[in-house]
């Protein structure tokens, strides 16, 4: 059994900065791509970054310059740092997972933890 934890999220004033983590955890063979994705009350959900095994990463237009993602993984663990926060950036965020198991590669999905932005 895997399971992926998130944790970080808050309420914060626009311009302030969270940082989430996420942390998979069970029987693991390799930890293959990892990513961020939010969904705004009323909206679908939206990628927000990706990074793959080797590190190479890919942000939403909407976030380039101001969220950083990056991974260590040793911890299997993916990190999501989130700077100069605006109001738009509310949601919840859920990290997911490309995981190879003993079963195969399969895509796990975390509870998600919620961001929101105060004006």
């Amino acid at each position: 059994q895997v399971q992926l934890v998130e944790s970080g999220g808050d309420l914060v004033q626009a311009g302030g900065s969270l940082r989430l983590s996420c942390a998979a955890a069970g029987i693991i063979f390799r930890v293959n791509a990892m990513g961020w994705y939010r969904q705004a009350p009323g909206k679908q959900r939206e990628l927000v970054a990706v990074i793959t095994s080797s590190g190479s990463t890919h942000s939403a237009d909407s976030v380039k310059g101001r969220f950083t993602i990056s991974r260590d993984s040793a911890l299997n663990t993916v990190y999501l740092q989130m700077n100069s926060l605006k109001p738009e950036d509310t949601g919840v965020y859920s990290c997911n997972a490309d995981i190879t198991t003993i079963g195969g590669s399969i895509i796990y999905w975390g509870q998600g933890t919620q961001v929101t932005v105060s004006s």
